[in-house]
């Protein structure tokens, strides 16, 4: 029996689902991954040139792992076998390596053996394929949807090359959709079907990048009007997908109207409505990492130096989510909302940047004091570059009596640390230095704040920001 006899995959029958019948028979055709297929990319380099290296394709799915792999044979022209890990076992492995050995013989010349699930391989059955591949007797093309790193024996792994896959963009799903829609051999062409704008938006969102979901809601859509057709309005795409359209778009009002409220309910110290909020989000289709950058805003903007944790909570929400992606890494985000929304208030970092920044603006460029000065060359030490500068560490509290700012701002108050929460201890704690310096330069008390500009007298009176925060 030749188990290579067919070079590509047979077409699939007309009763067999549309995800399968829509299966791209060309690059042309194939969506997504221009990483990878666009002009001058690896992968499109690789198949011009007729030489390709053992693969893994590592991505999620419904993202063309398997599509790529056939589309790869027919280019190389090439026979390829596909069998799976879940049904095949070592004694199948063994009779396919086999008949790929006999065929090298036999001058058939290379084979793509296809491997879905790779990962459900143990090591032994992944071991099997070492030294086939290393003879150059099969081209493996493994798929998984795990990371290979942990799921691939490293042999195997060294001996070939990882490609990732990405999620489809919701742009490629409205063209994979809008495909299937005008097809009338393979897709539902033959069919007086149409589909509102709203419908098409939905169905590409809930597929969350998978080609394969988003034609399966589409099919499912088309059943519910039966063979008379009609338009897949947006409440037929919501009954196909099972889910409710929520109200948002990402770059229109609601999506700032949300935004705001989840800012808004966090500096207010409601978790339980930064969590709807964050929900809310995450299930209209808002880029979680856009979430997270803005929670790491919030922490510098309205917690800053009164719970110095909370930027580094932040942070690492915004990196737990980046490594485990959704839905894991949603939990990292939620935690990160509750903690925001639970940590003592403060915007008095924002308040002095924003101060020193217009001070920067608006006044005169002040030159650096004479002692503040590098003097990293003779000449410039003979003007008097570093000229009694006095060095805190050889002050027993690492404190002196010494001009930081240029001589038009002395006096001037920036941060101005609330009494909540750790600033309430910063607080105390430049008190305590200001009173301490004052007395030993011999000066007026350390609280004075000469020379503050009226934006601050403002903000201290009242304790509102130089300028309306928008969020």
């Amino acid at each position: 029996m030749d188990l290579f006899a067919r070079e590509t995959r047979p077409g699939p029958a007309r009763t067999a689902p549309l995800a399968d019948r829509m299966r791209p028979r060309s690059l042309a055709e194939f969506v997504g991954q221009p990483h990878l297929l666009g002009e001058g990319k690896l992968l499109r380099v690789a198949l011009a040139r007729g030489s390709l290296p053992s693969l893994i394709l590592w991505g999620p799915p419904g993202s063309g792992k398997t599509t790529l792999a056939f589309l790869i044979a027919e280019a190389l022209k090439v026979p390829i076998l596909p069998f799976s890990a879940v049904t095949a076992g070592i004694k199948e492995i063994k009779t396919v390596l086999a008949e790929a050995d006999r065929e090298r013989r036999a001058g058939g010349g290379r084979v793509i053996l296809f491997v879905d699930e790779i990962h459900r391989f143990n090591k032994a059955q992944q071991d099997a394929f070492l030294p086939h591949v290393e003879r150059g007797s099969i081209l493996l093309i493994g798929a998984t949807t795990e990371n290979p790193s942990f799921e691939v024996v490293a042999p195997l792994l060294s001996r070939a090359r990882v490609l990732t896959l990405t999620p489809l963009s919701e742009e490629d799903l409205r063209a994979v959709i809008a495909r299937a829609l005008a097809d009338p051999e393979r897709g539902l062409g033959a069919l007086p079907l149409t589909l509102e704008e709203a419908a098409l938006r939905h169905l590409a969102r809930q597929a969350s990048g998978d080609a394969r979901a988003a034609l399966n809601m589409l099919e499912v859509a088309a059943g519910l009007l039966g063979a008379g057709g009609g338009t897949i309005t947006l409440a037929v795409a919501e009954e196909a997908a099972q889910r409710r359209a929520l109200l948002y778009d990402k770059a229109g009002e609601e999506h700032f109207n949300l935004i705001s409220a989840l800012h808004k309910s966090l500096r207010g110290s409601d978790p339980d409505a930064g969590l709807y909020w964050l929900a809310r989000m995450l299930a209209a289709g808002e880029d979680p990492l856009y979430v997270a950058r803005r929670l790491v805003r919030f922490a510098s903007e309205d917690i800053g130096t009164a719970d110095p944790q909370a930027l580094a909570v932040a942070v690492a929400a915004k990196e737990a989510y980046h490594f485990l992606g959704s839905p894991e890494g949603e939990l990292a985000l939620a935690e990160c909302v509750c903690y925001l929304a639970t940590a003592p208030k403060s915007n008095a970092v924002y308040r002095a940047y924003r101060a020193a920044v217009e001070d920067v603006r608006t006044a005169p460029a002040a030159p650096v004091p004479m002692h503040l000065r590098n003097p990293v060359t003779p000449l410039v030490g003979a003007l008097g570059y570093g000229k009694d500068y006095r060095y805190p560490h050889d002050a027993p509290d690492a404190l002196v009596p010494q001009q930081y700012l240029p001589d038009p701002l002395v006096g001037h108050r920036y941060y101005r640390p609330s009494d909540r929460g750790f600033e309430a201890e910063i607080r105390r704690r430049l008190a305590a230095w200001r009173e301490a310096l004052a007395r030993r330069a011999g000066g007026a008390s350390g609280e004075a704040a000469a020379g503050e500009t009226a934006a601050e007298r403002t903000a201290e009176e009242t304790g509102e920001p130089p300028a309306q925060v928008q969020d």
